[in-house]
């Protein structure tokens, strides 16, 4: 049998997700976007954090043009959709998500890896929107994410010129959170999402949940949608133990 397209692996309340497409760069096919879909619809109840990967040295080198090429407009307005929905799953449904990137992180790719709360790039890592060069745009989410990410004028430059960024200046740029060594992006990964599960769990949620929101809001309506997220978030059981571990100078045994 061949291997899946999404290779899914649990350990403890860690899962890893590994895009395994090598023979295409492990460019997003509709059968790879619905393997995600399914995951991040109905995760397994244990699981706190998320990495998503890839295999064969990339990330992963945006969508699969050879079924892009096939469809009609209506088609591609309703593929854009569903994209979007997925990306908003990943962004907003309320599990911590750390991409380990290295090689292609391009078109659709870089998509993804916006919709992912934990960045980190290797030596090899190519941040790109060439859709402009293939005669086409964006549909992923890139315009409300990467241009959020690095800007409109400096997405708007990106795209005409089909600007590639490396590990390095996607750091500057805030493509990336981490520049690490070759082969070290999963391994801090690991540490990280390690490091992220051991919140409470309803922090870890609102913060997912409130902070990108209330960026999108009027500096007024932030701040009042601010203080009701503080006040729900210290009337939780988490809060409590939390302050008494620390006055208790122990960890806390979070649910």
């Amino acid at each position: 049998m061949s291997e899946p397209m999404l290779k899914i692996s649990v350990e403890g309340n860690i899962a890893t997700l590994t895009m395994n497409r090598p023979d295409k760069r492990n460019a997003m096919c509709e059968a790879l976007l619905g393997d995600l879909d399914t995951f991040f619809s109905n995760p397994p109840k244990e699981v706190r954090v998320v990495i998503i990967t890839g295999t064969a040295g990339h990330y992963c080198s945006g969508l699969d043009l050879s079924e892009h090429v096939h469809r009609s407009a209506e088609e591609n307005l309703y593929h854009s959709r569903a994209w979007h929905g997925v990306m908003e799953k990943i962004q907003f449904g309320g599990l911590a998500v750390v991409s380990a990137m290295f090689g292609a992180v391009i078109g659709g790719g870089l998509e993804i890896a916006a919709a992912t709360h934990v960045r980190i790039a290797e030596p090899s890592t190519i941040f790109q929107l060439p859709e402009g060069r293939r005669g086409i745009f964006v549909g992923g989410g890139a315009t409300a994410r990467v241009g959020r990410l690095i800007g409109a004028d400096r997405m708007t430059e990106m795209m005409l010129t089909g600007r590639k960024y490396n590990a390095d200046e996607g750091l500057a740029l805030g493509l990336t959170h981490y520049s690490v060594g070759e082969g070290e992006a999963l391994e801090l990964a690991q540490q990280l999402a390690g490091k992220v599960s051991r919140n409470a769990p309803v922090s870890n949620y609102m913060m997912i949940q409130s902070i990108s929101r209330i960026n999108d809001m009027s500096q007024s309506d932030g701040l009042f949608t601010e203080s009701l997220v503080a006040a729900m978030s210290q009337t939780t059981p988490d809060a409590e133990e939390g302050l008494k571990a620390f006055l208790e100078k122990r960890a806390p045994k979070f649910r």
